[in-house]
Order: C-alpha cells, then structure tokens, then sequence
C-alpha cells in the first residue's frame, strides 16, 4: 500500500510539474480575453502587402487597349504588345544539341520576371513536357495576385530533373527569352540550350 502511495505521489509531482512547465514556457500567442458581442473584422494587410499594390491593378486593368508602357529604351515586344495584364504565349524548344539530356520526366518551369533580378512575378510548373512547348502564362499565374502583371518581362524556363525549383541538379538545361515583352505578346522563342 506504501508503494501505491508513493507511486500516486510521483505521478501527481509530474502532472503539476509538466502543467506549470508548459503554462511557465509555452507559446504565447497573444490572443485577447474574450469580449461579448465583439464583432469580426478583417486584419490588416497593409504590414504583407505593399501600399499601392491593388491600385496598381485597377490601373492596369482600366488601361484596356491603351498604349503599351514606356519601355526606357528597350526594344519593341515579339508578336506586338497588348494591353497590360494579357497573358504571353510562345515555344519552349530544347537545342538540338542537347536534345538527348532532356529527361522525359523532368519538371519544365517558366518564370516570368519584371527586372533581371528579385522574385518571380509569375511562374508555371508542367510535368514531363513534351518538347517544342507551346505556352500561355499571365496573370492567373501570377505569385502575388495584387501585383500587376505588367511590362517590360522577363522569360525564362529551366527543365529540372528532380522537379524541385529551389534545387539546381547538374544537367538541368535552362534558357531565356532573347528581349523583354510586354503583356500580350505572342511568338516568343525560349531556347532551353545552357547547362548551368
């Protein structure tokens, strides 16, 4: 009986151990005491998404069949321009050279960017493509929706063996498109033909 008590005991010293503990070193996630009657409210984004972004948009999009963007000196889009906002269609062909590297089931990622460098402002990931590829990406495909999709852009498409975008794999074949377009070109060429 003497065991059984003082086996109750440890088990009661943990218990209030193990709760002061966790009260003591837990998450405080800062949640507010409940108020009757509170109503919902939306949370604010301003601290995720930059100001000026969704008016950026409407702009964009009451632009319609407006004059492209001034392009600062950059050649005229392939195919003509459209207005902002229109998806970019063309061919993704791997160099004849190099034809025999391309894996049959590699992943195949178009990235479209607005500079040479920083994040995507689109991309698209298709499975085991059959090459030439032809391809459509715009706004839809865009990483933050209340970011125009606006000129000039930038194309590139990399085949990846592992299908992971954040690895570069010896062997995966890259490409570019040759000049920046603007939203609604069609006929641009990437030509998958550096190893990186």
């Amino acid at each position: 009986m003497r065991d059984f008590r003082e086996h109750l005991a440890a088990v009661l010293i943990a218990t209030i151990l193990i709760v002061t503990l966790g009260t003591l070193g837990g998450c405080d996630r800062q949640v507010g005491p409940f108020v009757p009657g509170e109503q919902p409210s939306q949370p604010d984004l301003r601290k995720i998404f930059p100001p000026g972004a969704e008016q950026a948009e409407k702009s964009a999009k009451s632009m319609g069949e407006a004059e492209a963007p001034d392009r600062g000196g950059m050649p005229p889009a392939p195919g003509g321009a459209a207005a902002a906002g229109e998806p970019v269609r063309g061919r993704v062909s791997v160099a004849p050279e190099l034809a025999a590297r391309a894996p049959a089931s590699a992943m195949l990622f178009i990235v479209v960017r607005r500079g040479a460098s920083g994040p995507p402002l689109a991309a698209k990931r298709v499975a085991s493509p059959k090459f030439p590829f032809e391809f459509e990406i715009g706004p839809e495909d865009r990483m933050i929706q209340t970011m125009p999709f606006e000129g000039p852009l930038l194309l590139t498409a990399r085949l990846d063996a592992d299908g992971n975008a954040t690895t570069h794999t010896a062997g995966d074949l890259q490409g570019a498109a040759k000049a920046p377009v603007d939203p609604g070109a069609e006929g641009v060429e990437i030509v998958l033909g550096e190893v990186p």
